[in-house]
């Protein structure tokens, strides 16, 4: 099994109004977070936990996330949408003289 270090993991510190304080997230571990009163400390508890997480996993044999990070991505993916809002872009598409794949991805990227 391939050595992953907790490190490589996609992190992400927000405040969090209810609890009053900073909350440390991990995308691959989305039911783990951690609080804290400053945000290098729910990053450095949330990174932490993912690694007690991950070495109890190892020990447990489970399937361990792969880091989102080392993951290649082919830049393609399905979406469905009622008919409408296909009529609706694909026309909003023409009339801006794009295809309807740019007017996506350009709506995506904002």
């Amino acid at each position: 099994m391939k050595n992953l270090k907790n490190d490589h993991y996609t992190y992400r510190v927000t405040w969090s109004e209810d609890d009053k304080e900073y909350v440390g997230l991990c995308a691959e571990f989305p039911s783990l977070s951690w609080l804290a009163s400053s945000q290098q400390a729910a990053l450095k508890g949330v990174s932490s936990l993912v690694g007690e997480v991950v070495a109890d996993m190892k020990k447990s044999r489970e399937a361990i996330p792969a880091p989102l990070a080392g993951k290649q991505f082919s830049g393609k993916f399905l979406v469905r949408v009622p008919p409408d809002v296909h009529r609706h872009l694909a026309v909003e598409a023409a009339e801006a003289g794009v295809s309807l794949n740019r007017l996506a991805s350009s709506k995506l990227a904002h």
